[in-house]
């Protein structure tokens, strides 16, 4: 029932990117769009992906310097592949790269998945942070620009928002008075349930968990852990940038707009489809129609740049398929976690 359920959510959200990218390419002149792929430069998204090769060696590093706080210190080969493939089953089904990469650290080097979670979960806060820092440099540096298409768009959705407001309201009185509910049953009955075996089990793994969140605050080296990622979201603006001077239609635009492309396309990969498929392109299309870009170049551009990281990623997580199938280290043993953590205690 389970790999049914499994199989037809895989199904549904590749039937959602298919429509999204038949909407995308419609109305335009494919013609036109070849034109634009025939007088591309190719060197430039080469250079995109170098820069993509070179974030995602700098993220496997961010990561094995989480893990290591929580006693367990996994290769950096390990961990990198770990990673990949959980790049990899995201474009197979989104949000299951994050099980396949902490299921993998389990098998290779003993890392309890409720911990590897908890790094993963303290890794998409700190991405959320930082999207959040390029939302407020775009506004910063684009507010000119973008400022109507955002008002248009609000306008358009304030009338079905003010008529959602009362549904709202009343739900989170109701949500907010289940959650006392329960705070108030499990603090009264807590000694009971502190003698439930499903209870305890839930109470170590999110112990486990949070182990692997709060890591963040008791790594060796702060300043190299956030060197990386900023080094990340950089190499993400530079391969935004570089595509640009692929391309005669955007070659000419401006970092600022870079900026606007790396927001929409970020938003675009969020979504929960198979690699962004479709709303990736709906969105870096539609950011780059406010520089002037015609839809046609839009579109090749969200091609290019989406397809190239895409490829990579497929490539660089068939490598470490192979290599974690060829190479697979032995789980860590008791006693050199135990010597890990006593190390840990000691520095």
């Amino acid at each position: 029932m389970n790999k049914l359920l499994s199989f037809l959510k895989y199904v549904l959200l590749l039937g959602v990117s298919a429509f999204l990218m038949w909407y995308a390419l419609k109305e335009l002149d494919f013609q036109r769009m070849w034109a634009e792929f025939q007088s591309a430069d190719y060197a430039w998204v080469l250079v995109s992906v170098v820069m993509g090769v070179l974030a995602y060696l700098s993220r496997a590093l961010r990561w094995q310097m989480q893990i290591r706080p929580t006693g367990y210190n996994p290769p950096l080969a390990n961990t990198y592949n770990a990673m990949m493939l959980g790049y990899l089953a995201n474009l197979v089904l989104p949000r299951m790269g994050e099980v396949v990469r902490c299921s993998m650290l389990r098998r290779s080097d003993n890392l309890p998945l409720n911990t590897g979670f908890g790094t993963v979960i303290a890794e998409r806060i700190i991405d959320m942070v930082m999207l959040l820092v390029v939302v407020g440099l775009t506004f910063l540096v684009e507010f000119g620009r973008i400022r109507d298409f955002f008002l248009s768009l609000f306008t358009d959705k304030y009338t079905n928002l003010e008529q959602s407001i009362s549904p709202l309201y009343w739900a989170f009185w109701v949500i907010l008075v289940l959650v006392v509910v329960l705070l108030f049953v499990g603090l009264r009955y807590l000694s009971l349930l502190r003698k439930n075996v499903y209870f305890r089990k839930a109470v170590r793994f999110a112990k486990g968990m949070l182990q692997g969140v709060f890591s963040v605050t008791r790594l060796d080296n702060q300043l190299a852990f956030w060197g990386h990622t900023l080094f990340v979201w950089l190499m993400y603006y530079g391969m935004s940038l570089a595509v640009f001077y692929a391309l005669p239609a955007t070659s000419g635009l401006g970092w600022g707009a870079a900026l606007s492309v790396l927001l929409a396309g970020t938003l675009g990969m969020a979504a929960p489809v198979q690699g962004g498929i479709g709303v990736y392109h709906l969105m870096v299309q539609a950011t780059l129609l406010l520089y002037g870009v015609p839809k046609e170049a839009g579109m090749a551009y969200a091609l290019l740049a989406h397809t190239s990281q895409t490829l990579l990623v497929v490539v660089m997580g068939v490598i470490s398929f192979i290599a974690s199938m060829l190479g697979r280290a032995k789980p860590v043993t008791a006693q050199s976690h135990t010597s890990s953590k006593a190390h840990e205690l000691k520095g």
